[in-house]
């Protein structure tokens, strides 16, 4: 007798469990239960549990019967012509939608040759298992499982046309593929997502060769003149905004060009791009520093006799500046109202941004790296009809990836460049790379992808063939030029008086554990003393009391409130950090006290 739950509340007993639940599966396949309606017999426990409740996963699967598939020749041909429809095909029980929870009592075929006796449903396509983007990868089903998601992932950060009304928005860190192509190599999830809309990347010619050692580690190396021609150039957008505020007292902002009284004026040089409104114009080139909207602000705090004081009336500049960039030109200003009613000004910034060292690229299969080395056409290996690869891929990144899809695509996009039409590369569904090897013998070219090729630089022949081919490659929005840094000295945080963190506050680089362990163990242990001084600060400590002691600048004295006059005082050098933890132990009623001692 088996105990059963309906939504995790127990309901009664049953007497044949195998009986009532095909029963149930009966009805529903008849529609004469809600298709809504999961049920699953856990056998360790001898339980049925029901579900109807809501935030299930449930996926759709054909119902197998007695070793075939409910869905026929005849359904298919009526979907095609629209005679029936998908929900047609769950009422009449050819299709089923299952829970994590049922489907532990199901045994599913793949396709439908692989169906026994065992079986009691079919895939609709093997495809469904991957998501839209992973779906979008050719070959998928040839690939390594971790290499198909880093390549689902690589292609949401790929460079290409977001959306069609760009010119109209103040998106954030936006950036916009130049010259965004189809690629030749696709999918049927290409079609269904209609993926010529939104293109993200470039189909490019490949050699799977080393050279000189620049695209060891996963770098690559990229031919200078398809650069020149537009290969992997894009856009990056950035939008700058300020609105008039409105304070207590009927003061306002005023956005204009900032007059020589207002307190903070900089200098002219940074003020040269305003127009007489305060806004920079268009298509005007500015640089870091430069003022793109001039704003003044009215004294703020004013109270009693403050407002009778004249030096106290003075304007403040509070114009919007640009940070660190270099000649990035103005694509767009735009002046409206915010929510408040107040003038809003929106400037949008526009910088083109040409493949450099330090770019990130990568294939659909996961086989990202960055430039290592962009190198003339004339010094590019060359293949015997004269054609000159754009990457030079590293061939150490297949073997041990597995990413054989990466190969596959590189055959099918030289078949379709070749023949002058798109190649089916869905996961499951490809078309047959044994076809494609003998329509490239049909053009004249080795079955094997191979190829003759000719050092750039000598001119000699290479006595290994090269496998080539064309492939999609992307750009990721990962560019060297957002994420450069370097600092000498500059900012330092109120608090600890270390150095600010980050790119954008013009932050130290953190020299770690890690990293003061490779300065000890390369001998080089004495840069640590000038790595560790960032916040190096001199404290007079009483050697009486052992706390921090008291510096009177004015009368040129040192003293201890805790110690005696005549207690000795120390000037100790210390990390500031550590001064400030004496301070908050004192504030915890906790003495922190020094014990000093000669260093010698």
């Amino acid at each position: 007798m088996s105990e059963a739950y309906i939504n995790g509340k127990y309901v009664g007993t049953v007497d044949n469990s195998k009986d009532f639940i095909n029963k149930l599966i009966d009805e529903r396949r008849k529609s004469q239960l809600d298709p809504n309606v999961n049920v699953y017999y856990d056998a360790k426990v001898d339980s049925i549990f029901i579900e109807t409740s809501k935030g299930r996963l449930r996926r759709p699967l054909i119902v197998v019967k007695d070793g075939k598939s409910m869905l026929t020749d005849k359904h298919v041909s009526q979907l095609e012509k629209d005679e029936i429809t998908w929900g047609d095909l769950i009422k009449q029980g050819v299709i089923e939608y299952l829970d994590a929870a049922e489907e532990e009592n199901t045994l599913v075929a793949l396709t439908a040759d692989m169906i026994t006796a065992d079986h009691t449903h079919l895939e609709v396509t093997p495809l469904d298992m991957m998501g839209l983007v992973a779906a979008l990868v050719p070959y998928g089903n040839f690939n390594q499982s971790t290499r198909l998601n880093a390549g689902a992932k690589n292609q949401k950060q790929a460079l290409g046309f977001y959306v069609a009304n760009f010119p109209l928005r103040f998106d954030t860190d936006v950036n916009l593929l130049v010259y965004p192509e189809l690629p030749i190599v696709q999918s049927v999830m290409h079609k269904i997502s209609d993926y010529d809309k939104h293109p993200a990347g470039h189909n490019m010619t490949v050699a799977i060769l080393s050279y000189k050692g620049y695209n060891m580690e996963d770098a690559i190396v990229v031919n200078r003149s398809s650069v020149d021609r537009g290969l992997g150039r894009s856009f990056y957008f950035n939008p700058y905004s300020t609105s008039e505020l409105r304070y207590s007292g009927g003061l306002v902002d005023s956005i204009e060009v900032p007059d020589k009284e207002v307190k903070g004026y900089k200098s002219e040089h940074d003020y040269r791009h305003l127009e007489s409104d305060g806004i920079i114009s268009v298509e005007s080139v500015a640089s870091e520093g430069d003022v793109i909207i001039g704003k003044v602000s009215p004294p703020r705090f004013l109270s009693g006799m403050d407002e009778y004081n004249l030096t106290t009336n003075i304007h403040r500049d509070s114009s919007v500046t640009l940070g660190p960039v270099e000649n990035i030109a103005v694509d767009f200003v735009l002046v409206t109202e915010n929510e408040e009613g107040n003038k809003l000004v929106q400037v949008r910034l526009r910088e083109q941004r040409v493949p450099e060292i330090g770019d990130k690229f990568t294939s659909r299969h996961g086989q990202k790296g960055v430039v290592g080395l962009i190198v003339p056409q004339t010094d590019m290996p060359f293949t015997k009809d004269g054609v000159i690869p754009d990457i030079c891929f590293s061939p150490n990144g297949i073997p041990s990836r597995m990413t054989v899809s990466h190969l596959l695509e590189l055959i099918g996009g030289k078949v379709g460049s070749l023949s002058g039409r798109y190649i089916d590369g869905t996961s499951f569904a490809a078309e047959s790379g044994d076809d494609m090897r003998q329509e490239l013998v049909a053009h004249g070219f080795k079955e094997n992808g191979t190829e003759t090729m000719y050092n750039g630089v000598t001119g000699e022949i290479l006595e290994a063939k090269i496998y080539m081919g064309n492939m999609y490659y992307m750009k990721l929005k990962h560019m060297v030029a957002n994420k450069l840094h370097s600092r000498a000295r500059g900012p330092i945080q109120l608090l600890t008086r270390q150095p600010t963190e980050g790119r954008a506050k013009e932050g130290g680089l953190r020299l770690g554990e890690m990293e003061k362990d490779t300065f000890v163990a390369h001998g080089a242990s004495l840069l640590l003393k000038e790595r560790f001084d960032s916040d190096r600060t001199v404290v007079s400590i009483s050697e009486e009391s052992g706390l921090v002691a008291i510096d009177d600048i004015y009368k040129h004295r040192s003293y201890c409130p805790v110690s005696s006059d005549d207690a000795e005082i120390s000037h100790v050098e210390m990390a500031y950090a550590f001064k400030l933890i004496l301070d908050e132990f004192k504030s915890m009623i906790i003495y922190p006290k020094l014990s000093l001692s000669d260093k010698y």
